[in-house]
């Protein structure tokens, strides 16, 4: 299976935030929102994989400013990191000012998404190559989100996380 570069996951979408896709507040509802990046980012993850694939979980969502009614929203969608039938998913989530067209980021997300095979069973995936600064700043920091997820899910004993050791009690207590 060849490795793929993060940037042949790439996946963008545009929205226009229409009355139905709003709260009583006249901002965009943020249950619209997650099923926005959850599509984007399910396209992000077969690209990477070329097979069918399964949200896991949504490991992190930010709602940093609300989105407007009748505001263009750019849904930006990348893979993170692979792992063995996993991959993570960043959503960067924009909107476009209709009238100097600058694009201001007002949310993300990280989503983990499985391949499966036509019996719903996980299969390998490819290795991912993160090439930019940002890319290779994500792919660092998912195996140490990856490790706390598993912790809290109680399916990794906190002592076998060496990512996270690393981080928080330098490469030498990382053994």
């Amino acid at each position: 299976m060849r490795p793929k570069k993060a940037s042949e996951t790439l996946a963008t979408s545009t929205k226009l935030v229409l009355p139905n896709d709003t709260n009583p507040h006249n901002n965009l509802f943020g249950g619209s929102l997650l099923a926005w990046m959850d599509v984007i980012a399910s396209i992000s993850a077969q690209r990477h994989c070329r097979r069918v694939v399964v949200t896991a979980s949504v490991n992190n969502v930010s709602f940093e400013k609300p989105i407007p009614h009748s505001s263009i929203v750019t849904l930006k969608a990348k893979v993170s990191r692979a792992f063995n039938s996993s991959m993570e998913i960043f959503v960067d989530v924009y909107v476009e000012n209709q009238v100097s067209g600058k694009m201001e980021k007002s949310n993300e997300a990280i989503y983990t998404f499985v391949a499966v095979d036509q019996n719903g069973g996980p299969i390998h995936v490819p290795e991912l190559i993160p090439e930019t600064e940002e890319e290779i700043k994500r792919y660092d920091g998912a195996l140490r989100r990856k490790q706390l997820s598993l912790i809290l899910a109680g399916k990794m004993n906190p002592a076998d996380a060496t990512e996270l050791k690393a981080l928080f009690l330098g490469d030498s207590e990382k053994a």
